[in-house]
Formats: C-alpha cells, sequence, structure tokens
C-alpha cells in the first residue's frame, strides 16, 4: 500500500490493538478500501491479556505490527510506533473506526498548503447510528471548569459542517499531524494513560504557534463505546484524573488556582455525591481515588517525551 508518486506524501497510519482483533480486522478492511495511494500501517498491540493479537499480522502480512510488554495507554501505545514512522505525516486512529474511502485526501492536502496548522481532525459521525454526529469540531477547553463541547453533537448531518476551520482542540479517534511538528513538539506524554492526552497535546502545540483543524470534508465513522465499557470505575477514574490533570499542566495564573478551587471544592464532591446518591458507591469511589490521586503525584507530570527517531 506504499507508492512512490510524490503527489502523495507518505502517510503513516498508527492504530492501537487491546483485546478486539476482529474489530481490528474490521478496521483494516477499511483502510484497504482507501483511495489514498502512500500509506504505511502500524498497529500496535498494547498487551492484550485475552486475545490472540498475531492473528492481526497473519491475516494482514504488509503491515508493521508491534508489541507492548504491558499496557501503555492510549498515549504510550501510539509513541511505540513513531520511532519507525517514515511519513512525514502521522494519522493516529482508534481500532474502532471505519472510513470513507476518500478521507485522508483532504487532510493531507489541508497540511501540505497550510505549514501553520499543527492538526487536524476529520468529521466522525457514530457507526451505530447513521448519518449522526459525534464531532465537528470543538469549542475552547475552559481553564478553570476543563470543559469543553463536541460541535455537532448528536445532530443529524445535512451538509451544515462540511466546512474546514479553526478549532479548541482535536479528537484523539482520529487526527493528522505532521512528523516535523510531533519532532518539534514532542509526543504524547504518557502520564494521562486514558482521557485528556490529545488535548493536553494540542494545547502544548497551540503554544509552539500551531493551529487546530477541523475537515469537514472528510468522514471517519465510530464505534464508541467498544473500547472503554461506560460508567465502570476504571473509566470514571481516569476522566476525572485527566481532567485536573489537564488542568494542572495548562491552566496557569490565576486560572490555575481557580481551577484548583473549582476542581477540589466543587466537581469531585458534587460528581462523588451524586454517584452515591444513585447507590453507585464503585462510582463515587473512584472519583475520590482521582482526586486524591492529585495530592500524592507531584513529580515527572510536566513534559512532553521527545522523539528518537530510529
Amino acid at each position: 500500500m506504499k507508492s512512490d508518486n510524490n503527489a502523495f506524501p507518505l502517510v503513516s497510519l498508527v492504530t492501537v490493538n487491546y483485546n478486539q482483533s476482529v474489530v481490528t480486522f474490521e478496521f483494516l478492511e477499511s483502510i484497504k478500501q482507501i483511495s489514498y495511494p502512500n500509506i504505511e500501517i502500524f498497529v500496535v498491540d498494547n498487551a492484550s491479556p485475552n486475545d490472540n493479537p498475531d492473528v492481526i499480522k497473519e491475516k494482514y502480512p504488509y503491515i508493521h505490527y508491534l508489541k507492548t510488554e504491558k499496557n501503555l495507554g492510549f498515549a504510550g501505545g501510539n509513541n511505540v510506533a513513531l520511532p519507525h514512522c517514515k511519513g512525514k505525516y502521522v494519522l493516529f486512529i482508534n481500532n474502532d473506526t471505519e472510513v470513507e474511502p476518500g478521507f485522508l485526501e483532504p487532510m493531507v492536502e489541508l497540511l501540505e498548503n497550510n505549514s501553520d496548522i499543527g492538526m487536524v481532525s476529520p468529521k466522525i459521525h457514530y457507526f451505530h447510528t447513521p448519518n449522526t454526529f459525534q464531532f465537528a469540531g470543538f469549542t475552547p477547553i475552559n481553564p478553570i471548569t476543563i470543559r469543553n463541547f463536541a460541535i455537532g453533537f448528536g445532530e443529524t448531518d445535512q451538509g451544515q459542517y462540511d466546512i474546514t476551520c479553526e478549532t479548541g482542540s482535536i479528537f484523539g479517534a482520529a487526527m493528522l499531524v505532521p512528523m516535523r511538528v510531533i519532532e518539534e513538539v514532542g509526543m504524547m506524554t504518557e502520564v494521562f494513560f486514558l482521557y485528556y492526552e490529545e488535548h493536553d497535546w494540542a494545547e502544548h502545540i497551540k503554544k509552539a504557534g500551531y493551529k487546530i483543524y477541523y475537515q469537514g470534508k472528510s468522514l471517519v465513522l465510530h464505534k464508541e463505546s467498544i473500547s472503554t465499557v461506560k460508567d465502570s470505575p476504571f473509566q470514571i477514574f481516569y476522566l476525572n484524573r485527566g481532567r485536573i490533570l489537564y488542568a494542572r499542566r495548562n491552566s496557569k495564573g490565576l486560572n490555575k488556582l481557580l481551577s484548583f478551587f473549582y476542581m477540589n471544592l466543587l466537581a469531585i464532591p458534587k460528581t462523588a455525591i451524586t454517584y452515591a446518591l444513585k447507590r453507585r458507591l464503585d462510582l463515587s469511589r473512584a472519583v475520590c481515588k482521582a482526586g486524591w490521586w492529585h495530592f500524592t503525584h507531584h513529580k515527572g507530570l510536566f513534559s512532553l517525551p521527545k522523539l528518537q527517531k530510529d
């Protein structure tokens, strides 16, 4: 699936598998149908404990197949592939997605023509709810509440977001990033493990002087909630932990102080009490555990790992 056609710069496609070989099969079948002629594919198995991920390489021998010794989380799993990538651009894309055949060209063209853009995400629809938006860009993240909103969420696609525009943040399910930006700014930090790491990365890339874009001419279909069970203690812990960690890493001055008080005196207690009243003590404990984590962890939280190429 590689070409020498200089009109199509090489794109390194990176996806992470965790206990989902069949889902990854479906993703790779979708990728086989794309019209972009110059890609290399990396599948990183993130130490799947209940799967036989080696069948992925057996079924698709042309891919680059990498295995980790332990689950490194979202950022860590993706970062494993980066030293091996030869592409001018890197497409980080969830294995629980399927794509339209022509989805890649508009994003590559956008980056080729605009050197000040550091990341771009496509239009995202829900796979199991046809023609329904999950993402058409983000509003900016509030530096105090650490909340933002997905533009178009839940709307029926009637062409209203077939636009190309700057956006408040990136969507980690599918994001195209120039390799030169990764080499300059650094890779995603692995301290989050899950949730908010792509927003943190986007913030660092913006601070380096680049813009974050939404490309409504590209479409990806997302099988939401396959990777993580909704309302599980695992999910709730990392969501709340990641939200506070994002504030610690990115809010400054008075905003950082206000965010600290908002998170610890309002958001965390309110969320924990709400779950307790719903008799979900497991989720209430997960929220409290996330809040406490930040009082006990202080070192190694604020840098981005640098890319060391092979």
